[in-house]
């Protein structure tokens, strides 16, 4: 009897082990500036030249192969310059979830697409721990370069497997983290390098397409796709 109930208490410690571990955050404090932004000073930092992703803005929709109809969620949306390039692409049969965890953004991108006449566009305040997506309700997931502010990426990207249809897809855009390679900037910014996070996104149900190279110099593409 005794045996049985200190193997029992082994086995219970066994299992909470990763439950406690999801329940840690992965990089504490990282997402303090988004807790109220200055929506100014982020577009100012965002949206301008010498910036990849807006250099890049135009190749990267078209090798995201949007099709009008599609529904596609823009997680860690900021500013919203790639979810009004999005939401034109897929047209008005077609809808964009602007998902975020700062209102400021959000807010924001209401106005402009209010303004712009664009009727496509719903956005989704996140959480810590959840991206807030209906289940099974978006063809293509884009995440760029937040997928490293993801406190708990476990949960969040388990919220994000249920939100994707079956057969659709989740690329993710981030930093190169290469020790004696990247700034140190990024090295003490960024929790990890590819590697580790391409792991955690198959952990999470997804598979690993591709890698698009010759886009970014300082970011990567990857491609997954949900079973």
């Amino acid at each position: 009897m005794i045996y049985r109930r200190i193997l029992a208490c082994i086995l219970l410690s066994v299992i909470a082990l990763p439950l406690a571990a999801q329940e840690k955050s992965v990089k504490p404090g990282i997402n303090k500036s988004f807790k109220n932004p200055d929506v100014k000073q982020f577009i100012e930092r965002f949206e301008r030249e010498g910036r990849e992703i807006w250099d890049q803005k135009e190749r990267t929709v078209k090798e995201l192969r949007l099709e009008p109809g599609m529904v596609v969620a823009d997680v860690g949306a900021g500013t919203g310059f790639m979810t009004f390039l999005f939401a034109k692409a897929v047209g008005d049969r077609g809808t964009v979830y602007a998902v975020d965890i700062a209102r400021n953004f959000l807010k924001h991108i209401e106005e402009k697409a209010k303004q712009e006449g664009l009727s496509n566009i719903k956005t989704v305040l996140a959480s810590a721990t959840s991206s807030n997506l209906p289940a099974e309700s978006v063809d293509v997931v884009f995440i760029c370069d937040t997928y490293h502010h993801f406190e708990f990426p476990q949960k969040t990207m388990a919220s994000i497997f249920r939100a994707v249809k079956p057969g659709g897809r989740l690329v993710l855009v981030d930093f190169e983290r290469i020790p004696g390679k990247s700034s140190d900037w990024i090295l003490n910014h960024v929790r990890a390098g590819k590697d580790v996070f391409r792991q955690e996104v198959e952990s999470a149900g997804f598979e690993f397409v591709c890698e698009k190279d010759g886009i970014f110099k300082s970011n990567y593409f990857l491609v997954f796709k949900k079973p």
